[in-house]
């Protein structure tokens, strides 16, 4: 099990899906990162919405360890997670993700009127050695601006969180049971 509380311990919305294959971890991680952009239909446009300029054959994966991302952990797990942030003022239309430079700064990030966010993706063992792929995304809004930014996009996650999993989770499953 990832720690994540050692990125964002006290996240003010928290999401998470998880979904078992009938596939070996190893596969099912391998499938996971070879999901592109466009693989994961209304996912896909909605993240090339939100961070413009991403081309649609871009993978999750390579998109997390690009900014405005900054991979914070890949190592644990036996190699098959991989934590990414981003900060900023998640809310606006504008994209304002400041670039990090390291995970300390994620970690250690307090600029108030904005927000913290951590997106994990790995492998767990599932039910009668079946794998399974989870995801994470957790936000920590800042001051108050924050807390009312983060407020303001809670209905879109509400509306659209579920697209994760019916369209990026279920696309890796698909794939790595393809195989």
């Amino acid at each position: 099990m990832l720690d994540l509380d050692q990125w964002l311990a006290k996240p003010s919305m928290r999401v998470a899906y998880r979904r078992e294959s009938d596939t070996t971890p190893d596969r099912l991680w391998e499938a996971s990162r070879q999901v592109r952009l466009n693989d994961a239909r209304r996912l896909g446009r909605l993240v090339r919405w939100r961070i413009p300029d991403l081309a649609p054959d871009l993978t999750f994966d390579e998109m997390f360890r690009a900014p405005p991302f900054i991979v914070l952990d890949e190592a644990q797990d036996e190699g098959r997670a991989l934590v990414s942030g981003l900060v900023g003022r998640i809310w606006t239309l504008r994209r304002d993700y400041p670039r990090l430079t390291d995970p300390e700064e994620f970690r250690t990030w307090s600029t108030s009127g904005t927000a913290r966010v951590l997106f994990a993706n790995w492998i767990q063992d599932g039910a009668n050695g079946r794998a399974a792929l989870a995801s994470e995304v957790r936000v920590e809004a800042i001051g108050a601006q924050g807390r009312i930014g983060v407020a303001a996009v809670r209905p879109l996650v509400s509306a659209f969180g579920n697209l994760v999993a019916s369209d990026g989770i279920a696309a890796a499953v698909r794939l790595a049971e393809q195989r």
